[in-house]
């Protein structure tokens, strides 16, 4: 077989390069090696190179794979069309698969195993023939999934009522449950579908720019205002504005977007000129609004002006018949986005998923398959392939090891004492509810 292609290989041990050097010179044409990345991007840029196997670790004493992260970034950065595949012990393979997510191609375990390994680098450099990844991404997308259930088909026969009305609609349900998809449905479903569906997360705006976001500026309105700017509720005029974990929004900002709702017009930062503006709004929490309410936390007459239309969508857990159908959908997406042939689940894995209880709902499901699909060496996935831990039980201030750790789960206890109360969650750990915000959305809760 001719020798193809051009490889980079990059491992702090000189073993390891003159094993694989040996190795890989009868299959690709130049084979080089590096015992530091220091130089990568460098030779990236003057070789031209197809592949880089990649080390997760140089320094010594440190073992947490952040280094192959960096690296891999840097790698996508200046050289996008690279394929990476990260070299990594069998206690990092979780670094690795978030590798995968951030661009990596596959990764291999040590000790390989040296047909594996040429299989797996022959396969990456056979596909970057075939169709281009942008094409097989335009069908991996998941819609929106009602499943056989009896609440999701109640839900669904409401949704189908009140879509094409004007109405406005708040949905609510535990974290993970799929409230931004069925604001999306909502949408499509609308007779604004040819306008654009906005999206805006009322968690992620800070106080000193809620109003430049949400109404837009003029030049010359602030220090940085160099241009007009139109805001989110301009962009979604004739369309629909979806606000996202709206309970997050403080009582101060809350009076401001009660005035834009309630007049149904803007003003610009910097400007005294009202703008009319038509938007169907579509608002989302995971919060019991009308608790807030009571305690002083949520304005009762926005309440009342979001909640024309109230639909609760319901945990996975009381839903078991659509965990399956849900996973196997899951697994054609990611099996297409990663290039894996993963097609079945056993019966087994089928029994398994069922009777997890999926405290993180759909999300939490989709990040099991695609974990599963990533790391699954055959076209079948069994049991042992998926690690359902529960959280609540496995989770202890003990038992961690690293800070980030402590601190998802000292944030995890907190919310389940206060029952999901941001205020009260802030208030307890000593941290401002933006900040709070800022790390639930970094550890996914």
């Amino acid at each position: 077989m001719a020798k193809e292609g051009s490889i980079v290989v990059v491992d702090d041990n000189k073993g390891i390069l003159t094993a694989l050097q040996m190795l890989l010179s009868a299959t690709f044409r130049n084979v080089i090696t590096l015992s530091s990345p220091n130089n990568l991007i460098y030779t990236l840029q003057r070789e031209k190179i197809d592949m880089v196997l990649l080390d997760m670790n140089f320094t010594s004493g440190l073992n947490n794979g952040n280094e192959g992260l960096f690296w891999l970034k840097e790698i996508k950065k200046h050289a996008p069309s690279v394929h990476v595949v990260l070299f990594t012990a069998y206690a990092e393979i979780d670094l690795a698969v978030r590798g995968i997510k951030e661009g990596a191609s596959d990764f291999i375990v040590k000790p390989w195993d040296n047909d594996k390994l040429l299989t797996v680098l022959t396969g990456i450099m056979n596909k970057r023939k075939s169709v281009p990844k942008q094409k097989q991404e335009e069908n991996c997308t998941v819609d929106f999934f009602w499943g056989d259930s009896p609440a999701m088909q109640r839900v669904r026969s409401y949704i189908e009522k009140v879509a094409k009305t004007d109405a406005t609609i708040l949905i609510t349900g535990e974290n993970g449950t799929g409230k931004g998809l069925l604001a999306n449905e909502i949408h499509r479903l609308s007779l604004r579908n040819k306008a654009p569906m906005v999206h805006v997360d009322m968690g992620a705006i800070t106080e000193t720019l809620f109003e430049s976001e949400l109404f837009g500026h003029v030049k010359g309105a602030f220090t940085d205002a160099r241009t007009d700017r139109t805001g989110k509720f301009e962009e979604a005029n004739n369309g629909s504005l979806f606000l996202d974990e709206i309970g997050n929004l403080s009582y101060q900002l809350q009076s401001k977007l009660l005035t834009a709702i309630q007049q149904r017009s803007i003003v610009r930062v910097g400007s005294n000129q009202l703008i009319p503006v038509s938007a169907r709004l579509i608002c989302a929490t995971n919060q019991n609004l009308q608790d807030m309410v009571s305690k002083s936390l949520f304005r009762e007459d926005l309440l009342y002006r979001i909640n024309t239309i109230h639909v609760e969508i319901p945990p996975l857990r009381e839903r078991p018949k659509d965990i399956v159908p849900l996973a196997e959908q899951f697994i054609r997406k990611y099996a297409t986005r990663y290039n894996r042939d993963v097609q079945v689940l056993t019966k087994e894995a089928k029994a398994k998923l069922t009777a997890h209880s999926w405290d993180g709902n759909i999300r939490e499901l989709e990040h099991t398959m695609e974990k599963a699909v990533i790391i699954c060496e055959s076209e079948t996935l069994g049991e042992d392939d998926f690690h359902l831990a529960r959280k609540k039980e496995s989770a202890t201030i003990t038992s961690v090891s690293t800070l980030e750790e402590m601190e998802k789960i000292m944030i995890q206890k907190s919310m389940d004492k206060q029952h999901g109360n941001l205020s009260a969650v802030a208030s307890e750990l000593g941290i401002s509810r933006q900040t709070l915000y800022n790390k639930m959305k970094k550890y996914e809760l």
